[in-house]
């Protein structure tokens, strides 16, 4: 089959007999070395018998997608090999090497149970929780949440507040975050919890400008309008920038940085224990 692709757009599909979060990270991890490529990730969760299989591959083969397999199952693994080089699709079985390493160095075999990772212990639990709050509290839903939060994320848009909530709502952390708009009312609790707790988020004009002027794009709205104006983004940063002081809270330029380098700043500067398990 031909690999060459003149479109420049790669298809990954994702098949697991678990979650598929093992696979994703690895594909988010690489595409991410590629930010001119155009990339589409197709997951396939729970994937237990060779008839949901063959959709999936059927689909992949139409598309010379790549495969990346998390499979405990060794008999659809193998089935799904065994397709992929008849049909000549690129495959990684990514748990293969590394559980056939330890099998050799050990002499013991894998247990073969799905999703063992994600036992259902008391920090998976918090995990779950924490997700939980980071979307209750989302975009300022409700100011309440500033208390109870681990950390509070202001900033104003386009400055990677959801992403990073989510995220670091993914290690265990509760996290709230308030959009900052100088037409609104700050939230009197804002100024009533700890400062130690809250992380104002800022980045570079252009940044903030080039984001606005391709949302504008997407909803087919001309380009010029206040909120894409590099005056009113001046504006907010400005009023964002006089909060952070006035609050005397730690700040973080997300600007050219990754999300995970933002979380990583943020857990560090706090003083946090880092939760990833």
């Amino acid at each position: 089959m031909e690999t060459q692709n003149p479109n420049n757009k790669i298809d990954f599909y994702i098949i697991s007999d678990s979650i598929g979060e093992t696979a994703s990270k690895l594909a988010k991890a690489a595409i991410a070395q590629f930010p001119t490529v155009t990339t589409v990730l197709h997951k396939f969760m729970f994937i237990s018998n060779k008839e949901s299989a063959d959709e999936i591959l059927k689909e992949a083969t139409k598309r010379n997608g790549i495969l990346l397999l998390t499979l405990v199952n060794n008999e659809l693994a193998e089935y799904i090999e065994n397709y992929c080089e008849q049909h000549q699709l690129t495959y990684f079985n990514i748990m293969k090497p590394v559980l056939n390493e330890i099998t050799k160095r050990t002499s013991k075999e894998p247990s073969k149970v799905v999703g063992a990772q994600h036992d259902l212990s008391e920090e998976y639990f918090e995990r779950v929780s924490a997700m939980e709050f980071c979307m209750r509290y989302d975009d300022g839903k409700d100011p309440n949440g500033l208390i109870e939060a681990d950390i509070v994320l202001l900033g104003i848009s386009r400055t990677s507040k959801t992403p990073l909530s989510m995220y670091l709502g993914n290690m265990g952390y509760k996290v709230a975050n308030l959009p900052l708009i100088p037409e609104n009312t700050i939230p009197k609790v804002l100024f009533e919890i700890d400062p130690k707790k809250i992380v104002g988020l800022t980045t570079s004009n252009t940044v903030v400008n080039l984001h606005r002027e391709n949302r504008m794009k997407e909803y087919g709205l001309p380009s010029g309008t206040k909120y894409a104006s590099m005056e009113r983004v001046n504006e907010e940063l400005k009023f964002s920038s006089e909060l952070y002081q006035k609050l005397g809270c730690l700040v973080v330029n997300t600007a050219e940085r990754s999300i995970e380098e933002s979380a990583s700043i943020i857990i560090q500067s706090l003083g946090l224990t880092n939760k990833v398990w």
